[in-house]
């Protein structure tokens, strides 16, 4: 008798079997993950919020500024836990978008409003760095620390030269002369230039304002350091805008001894710090180094951000 020729699994069930490579493919990833130890978790402190014993927060504060939601989430969580006696403000940020830095330099004066808050500079807490951590009930800064610079600024590149001599033309139709100021395209108008430097002095003097209210400097001294400049922390000091020099364990000292507690007390770290399954891997197997995702972070939340108002 003849033999017959049975269809192969694969021509039976071709929609089954590719189901079945790609379950395979997705438990070879996060096996590897798991290997490797970047599978996600949760910081340890935001899993311990809610528990009776007593305890300090420590918000972070890292790289540019483009968001405020998961800090000030955080932040939210430890004003309304109990359990938490007090909050270090941990900060190492040159600044970013103005909007998320004002943000918060809000959540922290809530919070400053109810429980002791002390704010600590690491290599740089400058422009909407500084603005965030402003409110905290004292200031800790090493004195290498490059802090200050407040002020705002508004950067546009203009490409309308390169574009001629490519022979590529733009047209731009508004319902106002002042809605295009600012695109790549033309230069700007005297009456757009004007109303952008109002835009930006309105903005720098909320920001110098809030600073000058919370740290209680008077109108010329204020004057003297809201022109954008940068200093070091032991400058910072002499002129008002920082209490005391020191890094993060005399910071968490002088909370403890504020808030009564004594020993080893847990800190609650936070927010969770968001990264990719790829990101995990990449820096797990040393494909890309760790500071470099950080950095192609940072510059693209720049490049998101082009044209709108900067703290730094």
């Amino acid at each position: 008798m003849p033999s017959v020729n049975r269809p192969s699994f694969v021509s039976r069930r071709p929609g089954l079997f590719g189901c079945l490579i790609a379950a395979a493919a997705a438990v070879l990833v996060f096996g590897m993950a798991a290997a490797f130890g970047v599978v996600g978790h949760d910081e340890e402190g935001e899993a311990l919020l809610g528990k009776a014993e007593a305890r300090l927060g420590l918000v972070r504060v890292e790289g540019a500024i483009v968001d405020a939601d998961d800090v000030v989430a955080f932040i939210r969580k430890l004003r309304d836990d109990d359990s938490v006696k007090g909050v270090v403000l941990r900060i190492n940020s040159p600044g970013g978008a103005f909007g998320p830095s004002q943000e918060m330099y809000m959540a922290v004066r809530k919070l400053a409003a109810v429980k002791p808050v002390i704010a600590s500079f690491s290599s740089v807490a400058a422009s909407g760095g500084y603005y965030a951590a402003c409110p905290a009930t004292r200031i800790f800064s090493n004195p290498g620390t490059i802090t200050g610079s407040i002020g705002v600024m508004t950067q546009f590149a203009n490409v309308r030269e390169l574009l001629q001599k490519l022979g590529v033309n733009y047209e731009s139709l508004t319902t106002g002369r002042l809605k295009d100021a600012g695109t790549p395209f033309k230069p700007l108008s005297d009456e757009q230039r004007a109303y952008l430097e109002s835009l930006i002095a309105d903005l720098n003097k909320q920001f110098s304002g809030d600073v000058a209210a919370e740290r209680k400097l008077g109108k010329e001294a204020i004057a003297l350091i809201a022109d954008g400049r940068a200093m070091t922390g032991a400058k910072a000091k002499d002129l008002g805008l920082v209490d005391e020099l020191g890094g993060q364990e005399e910071a968490v000292e002088h909370l403890k001894k504020q808030t009564g507690l004594t020993g080893d007390v847990p800190l609650l770290k936070g927010p969770k710090k968001k990264t990719s399954l790829f990101e995990k891997l990449a820096t797990s197997l040393n494909l890309i180094d760790p500071k470099g995702l950080a950095a192609l972070s940072a510059l693209a939340g720049a490049l998101g951000d082009q044209g709108l108002p900067q703290t730094r």
